[in-house]
This record gives C-alpha cells, structure tokens and sequence, in this order.
C-alpha cells in the first residue's frame, strides 16, 4: 500500500496530491463554517448592541472575509505540491492580487453601506435638491475609486510593472478619447445639468419623446420613470443638444375646452352657456380666476363655445379635468342645452320647367 502512495505524478506523489487536496477541502469547509458563525452567531449578538454600525461592519465583511480565507486554504493547499516554476510563481502572485481585491472588495461595500445608512438619510430630510443630484456621483465615484486603486496595488503585488501598463494607458489615451467622444459629451453634459439645474430630482420633464419624473442624474446618463412606470435611460448629451420641457415648474395648467351646441339654440341661451361655463370654473377652488369664455365659431355641424381655464400648481389635474366635465355636463342637461353632433338637413328643391 505504501507503494502506491509512493507512486509519483507530475513530480508529486500521491500522498503529496492528498495532503493538498485535503487542505483545499478543509479551506472550503473553514469557509462554510464562517459563513455559519457570520450568520448564525455574530448576527444576532450584533443585533443586540444599540448602534448599527457593528450591523454593518458584520454583514459586509462577511462575504470578502470568507472568500479570502477559502483562497488563502487553496492557495497553501497548492505550495505542498511541487509545481513548475512558472505555475508556482502564477499562483503565489494571483494569491496577492486575490487578496488585494478581496480587501477592496470589503472597503467599498463597507463604505457603500456606511453612506445608505448614514449620508441618505442625512440627503432626504435636507430641503436642498443638490445633495440629491450628488449623492448617486459620490456612491458611484467612492466604488470606482476604491476598485481602482485595488487593482492596481493588486497588479503592482503580484509583480506586474502598473508604472509601464499607466504609460501605456497614457500613449492609447488620445485613441480613446477619440473612440469616447460621445462619452466625453455626456460627461459634460452632466455638469451642464448639475450647473444650469433645467430639471431636479423627482420632477416631471418632456424630453426626446419621453415624459416622465427624475429619479437619478448621473455623470453619463439620466434615468426618468415614464407615466407607464417604465425605467428610461437617456446620455446626458441629450439634454444639451434637445429642449427640456419642465412640466413640474410651470406655473399652472392651460385646459381648452371646445363644445359644440346644436342650430337650434337660442341666442339667449348662448348667453346662458357662457354665463354657465365661467360659473362652474369659479366654482371649482382648484382652478385660478383667469378664464375666458368666448361663444367663437360657426361650424358645419354645430355653434361652438370655447371655454380656456387654468388648474391651479399642485392640484390633481385629472381629478379637476373630470369635476368641470361633469359638471358642465350636469348643468347643461338641467337647463336643456343641447350638445351637436355631426348631422346634415338635405333640402329638395323642386324646378319647374318652363318649356
């Protein structure tokens, strides 16, 4: 028996490849026992503490922690084999760039989770709208900073030359501000909407064809909920290159209403109508006092009255819409005004032949 634990492959005898097989498996097994203690234990006497920030700490170190120590068993589970000198010197260097980025990995999940529980809070009860703008920005550029930075202090660890690798960044830079034109317009574009302010946070815009609230203002993009609840993506170039309409800062709402009363009224019942149509309007407390009735056109089929109101700014326009429809509706039909439609009276003539 000895013997064949003696036989060797790839340099390695077969007790040597179970002996590193077998510290693999109990780096795994070390690995969910972590994760058990994180989430069984450690968890719950977080729990009982009064300030949240052990919460925080144990949840997002949990995941980075546990999967540096299962590498860290890999890799020492790997130098009890003799490997080739290149796949040794491979996997001593992919060991330090792994822990690197698992340590990066850990700071921008607990920066990421320190500023949702303690910068966001601070940002919505603030009346500013600014610090809304910015805040997406900071998260967004505390991640890219932090994975940026680990992977280079990763790359320079496992023995790479970053100071050749930026210089060659460097020489392809023109190349790719060439190819990122647009990018670099969106770029711009975002500081343009961060410096003109033609929208803020959760108001409703027309822009591209698009209507819909502000949700987020990034750098690059914008996104906007559609009055169909969908997610839209716009370049921020789109807004230094298209009008914005900012519907949430228009004054008030300008409704037109056109209707249509049969031949058969009276003129004093036009004068009725019209005296009817600025009553109901008044009438309504969501509405403003400027209105105009104008009894304004001869039609085919109809004498029509075109009625112009303003809803008030912060009113529910619907909801007003639908109370001045009903009403004229309700008092039109009271006082037996009769609403047009569409009807032709054909006259036969009779000729008498004079021959």
């Amino acid at each position: 028996m000895s013997g064949f634990f003696s036989k060797t492959f790839y340099n390695n005898s077969i007790i040597d490849w179970l002996i590193a097989m077998s510290i693999i498996v109990a780096a795994v097994m070390v690995g969910k026992i972590l994760y058990w203690l994180f989430t069984s234990i450690l968890h719950r006497i977080a729990k009982k503490s009064n300030t949240r920030i052990d919460d925080i700490i144990i949840d997002m170190i949990e995941e980075p922690l546990i999967f540096a120590v299962t590498c860290g068993g890999i890799w020492f589970g790997l130098r009890m084999l003799t490997l080739p000198p290149a796949i040794d010197v491979f996997v001593g260097n992919a060991f330090q760039f792994i822990i690197v980025i698992s340590i990066g990995w850990m700071t921008a999940r607990l920066l990421d989770a320190l500023i949702e529980e303690y910068v966001v809070p601070w940002v919505q009860s603030s009346e500013s709208d600014l610090d809304d703008q910015l805040l997406p920005i900071l998260r967004k550029g505390v991640k890219t900073t932090v994975w940026a930075m680990a992977v280079i202090i990763g790359l320079n660890n496992a023995g790479y030359d970053v100071g050749a690798i930026l210089a060659g960044l460097g020489i392809g830079g023109i190349a790719l501000a060439m190819a990122a034109k647009d990018s670099v317009a969106n770029v711009f574009g975002g500081f343009t909407i961060f410096t003109d302010q033609p929208f803020r946070i959760n108001e409703r815009v027309k822009v591209a064809g698009f209507e819909g609230t502000i949700k987020e203002i990034g750098i690059r993009s914008t996104r906007l909920v559609t009055l169909e609840g969908r997610v839209v993506t716009i370049p921020n170039s789109k807004f230094t290159s298209t009008a914005v309409e900012n519907v949430s800062r228009e004054p008030s709402r300008k409704v037109i209403i056109n209707l249509g009363l049969v031949y058969d009224t009276t003129p004093e019942q036009m004068e009725e109508a019209i005296a009817l149509l600025g009553e109901i309007v008044d009438k309504n407390e969501n509405t403003e006092e400027k209105r105009i009735v104008t009894f304004n056109l001869f039609g085919d089929f109809a004498m029509n009255i075109k009625l112009t109101y303003y809803i008030s700014k912060g009113s529910h326009i619907d909801n007003t819409q639908t109370q001045i429809n009903i009403a004229i509706l309700r008092t039109f039909n009271e006082k037996k005004l009769e609403f047009a439609f569409p009807t032709q009276t054909l006259y036969n003539v009779e000729v008498e032949d004079k021959i």
